[in-house]
């Protein structure tokens, strides 16, 4: 692996973990909770755009392939309206 793609795959980790973090805060504090002048909703979508990034720049080097994620997102999709609540009326 290129010394540039390790980098590519590290800040990608990186920017999964600060997702999960603006997750969390959306969790505890809500959409509209603030902090520092922005709602966590702010943040979220903002770390989402900067993991996207990532990835485009993941599939840019070809360390990863759209269509094969596409189909992976897919068959995911399948699977959660089998096992998961999500499509449940609240």
């Amino acid at each position: 692996m290129k010394n540039s793609e390790r980098e590519i795959m590290l800040i990608a980790q990186e920017e999964c973990a600060e997702v999960t973090q603006a997750i969390s805060k959306v969790f505890r504090f809500g959409f509209a909770g603030e902090y520092n002048g922005r709602t966590n909703k702010e943040r979220l979508e903002e770390e989402i755009g900067d993991l996207m990034c990532m990835l485009r720049m993941m599939a840019e080097r070809n360390l990863i392939d759209w269509e094969v994620v596409d189909l992976a997102a897919s068959i995911k999709k399948i699977k959660l309206q089998k096992w998961s609540t999500i499509n449940d009326n609240d």
